[in-house]
Formats: C-alpha cells, sequence, structure tokens
C-alpha cells in the first residue's frame, strides 16, 4: 500500500467487542498478567495504544519493531546506549541536534565513551572510525543548516565494519526519506515534530530490526522514558494526516525557498530542493521530497535578525518545529543555545541565521508576512 493509505489504516487495534473503527484508550497502568505469554505495563512499552503506534510507524519506515518514547531525546539517548557502553567509541556528525550534542558532550566521558564529531561528509564519517567504534549517528537534513549526507554510502561502509548506524531521521519524516531502505539500521525521530504535527505533542520513536529493538526496549525498560496511553492515541490519530500535511508543507517550502533566494536582503537560503544548494544531488537521490525545514540569513545591515522576527506578525518565533502553522527561531538561542558560542560558529551557525519550520498555510500570506518583516 502507498504511504497515504498506510498513515490511514496500518497498525489500528481493531476492537472485537464495539466494533469501533479507531483504536481505544486503554488507560489501565495495571493489566492481569495469568495465563498470558507477556505481562503487560506501560513502562514495559507494550500496551496495545504502544503498539498500534509502533506498528504504523514500522509500515511507514519499512521496519520490522520499535520503541515509543515519551520525547524524540529519550529515543535518541536510550539507543545509543543501547549499543554503546565503557570503552567504545560512537562517530557522530557536528551538526546534529543540539540537544544530542549536549548529551555527548555532558556524558559521555563520565561514561567512559569515546567519541568524534565529524563533518556532514561520508567520507569524514568512515575516516573517523577506530577499532573501537560501535556506533555512527548521523542526521539528514540536518538540523539547522539542512546538510545533508549519502546515507548508503555511510550505511554500506558501517556494515562492511560491523559497525551500527542510527539517523535521527526528524526533519525528512517518513514521507521524504526511509532511510531503512537504504541501509540504516536505526531509525529515529522526535515525534513531537512532523509525527505529532500540532504542536500539542511530546514523543519519541526507534524503528529498526527485531534483534535491535529488542535491545533498545532493554534499556528503555530501565531508563523507563514510556509513553501514556493518551498521548498515544494522539499521536495515531496525528499520523493519519502525515502524509497529507507534509506533502503540503513540502510543496510550501519550496515555494518560500525559491522567493527567500531570490531576495536582495537574504544572504543564503540553506533548502535542498534549491538546484544550487551545496547537497542537492545527494538529496535528489535519497528523498522523495525534500521536505518543509529551511533556514536563511539576513543581510543584517539591511535588518537585523532580532528586529525581522518582531516584525512577523503571521509567522511565529517559537521553539519547535513540524506543526501545521509556521513558526520561525534563531538556533543561537533556541535549539543550539546549549553549544558554546565558539562551537556554534565552528559548525557555521550564526547569530543571523534563522531556522523557518513551515506549515500548511497558503503560501501566499508566508511571503507576504516575511516581505513585511524584511521592510
Amino acid at each position: 500500500m502507498k504511504k497515504e493509505t498506510l498513515c490511514i489504516h496500518s497498525g489500528t487495534y481493531h476492537d472485537g467487542v464495539t466494533r469501533g473503527v479507531n483504536t481505544p484508550i486503554f488507560t489501565s497502568s495495571a493489566y492481569e498478567y495469568l495465563d498470558r505469554e507477556e505481562t503487560v505495563y506501560p513502562r514495559y512499552f507494550n500496551t496495545p495504544n504502544q503498539t498500534a503506534v509502533v506498528e504504523k510507524l514500522c509500515a511507514l519506515e519499512g521496519g520490522e519493531n520499535g520503541v515509543l518514547f515519551s520525547s524524540g531525546m529519550a529515543a535518541i539517548t536510550t539507543t545509543v546506549l543501547a549499543f554503546a557502553g565503557a570503552g567504545d567509541h560512537v562517530v557522530m556528525l557536528d551538526a546534529l541536534y543540539g540537544g544530542t550534542h549536549a548529551f555527548v558532550t555532558d556524558t559521555f566521558d563520565r561514561l567512559g565513551i569515546g567519541y568524534t564529531f565529524t563533518a556532514t561528509k561520508a567520507e569524514s564519517v568512515m575516516q573517523a572510525v577506530t577499532p573501537t567504534t560501535k556506533v555512527i549517528v548521523i542526521e539528514s537534513p540536518t538540523n539547522p543548516l539542512l546538510d545533508v549526507i549519502d546515507i548508503r554510502e555511510v550505511s554500506r561502509f558501517a556494515r562492511e565494519q560491523g559497525i551500527l548506524t542510527i539517523i535521527d531521521n526528524t526533519f525528512a519524516s517518513p514521507v521524504n526519506q526511509t532511510p531503512i531502505a537504504l541501509g540504516i539500521d536505526v531509525v529515529v525521530h522526535s515525534g513531537t515534530k512532523y509525527l505529532g504535527g500540532h504542536s500539542d505533542l511530546c514523543c519519541g520513536v526507534a524503528i529498526t530490526s527485531h534483534t535491535h529493538a529488542a535491545r533498545i526496549l532493554t534499556m528503555a525498560r530501565h531508563l523507563g522514558g514510556s509513553l501514556n496511553a493518551m498521548t498515544c492515541y494522539l499521536l495515531e490519530r496525528s499520523l493519519k494526516t502525515l502524509a497529507l500535511r507534509v506533502e503540503r508543507q513540502t510543496e510550501n517550502a519550496g515555494h518560500i525557498a525559491r522567493f527567500l533566494s531570490e531576495n536582495s536582503a537574504v544572504r543564503r537560503v540553506n533548502y535542498p530542493g534549491l538546484p544550487d544548494f551545496r547537497d542537492h544531488d545527494i538529496a535528489k537521490s535519497q528523498m522523495s521530497g525534500f521536505g518543509a525545514m529551511l533556514s536563511f540569513e539576513l543581510d543584517e545591515n539591511h535588518r537585523p535578525a532580532a528586529d525581522f522576527l518582531r516584525r512577523l506578525s503571521l509567522i511565529r518565533p517559537a521553539v519547535s518545529l513540524g506543526g501545521v502553522e509556521t513558526l520561525i527561531c534563531a538556533p543561537c538561542e533556541t535549539s543550539h543555545a546549549k553549544m558554546s558560542a565558539q562551537e556554534r560558529r565552528r559548525i557555521g551557525v550564526s547569530d543571523a541565521l534563522l531556522r523557518l519550520s513551515v506549515g500548511i498555510e497558503h503560501p501566499d500570506d508566508l511571503v507576504a508576512d516575511i516581505t513585511r518583516a524584511i521592510g
């Protein structure tokens, strides 16, 4: 079935008693255990509501099994710790989400895990591998510069070396990119973004094989980042419109990226869908759509970024992304605030950089709002 159909029908728990078309909400935190093969418990990540969402996302990502978490950070941290421990080495992109970067720099030394940050290039990742490397973590497109890495090349190399690969697929979503088909072992999402899609849920997920999922599940049960039934229900409902939302958001983002690239008050636009974007050819080869995220730098001699943000009326300066409404932020003050100014400069995140999460509004209204704010 096509993804639009899978969004609607895959994973649904059909209750034989009420015969409702939607998965019921199972609010129990206690379940009877006699005469059943596995004990059901929310912290065991195996309630009907949790399972329904995982099955839907497995269908969309092409995975066998997965674990649903209470946040994207719970998903990425638990997954990495499931496969890397004291004495091991992890290769990660410099341009990973700022929260993931902070997790590594704050905890890996204390845990005895070695690590190397690299540029968003397959060659750089391969060169950073050591005899003790157990995990490679990538993100494509990256946050907030939208750099794209050759996923096939990284996964091919890693499998030859016996190294597990993890990708943060949040920006692309399973609508625009399915990394498991490109050879990646584990796909992680901050479900707070496109999967939830309405700026009202906090969740995360890791999708992979049965074997890898079992290992992640063991660590997850120790750390306890499970998701409650009500949020599971809302997430499953949101996923039914995922394909429609992302298709419209991607179309809008392309429209706005082209507008910004032609505006003299804009120094640079980062969007994989632009033909002259540095990683356009790689993105075209591994993405079915270029996504709804972009970033740009204003010419601050014309309009300082802080002033521009305050002049917007329709587009809201706010943290997070992936919702139906268009949001904008300065990464130096939000997603990458935990990184030092020196680290931000090193990876190309300037104080003038603005990240735009494009929603489903009419693109003409969004362009008009940006035009007024630029002045």
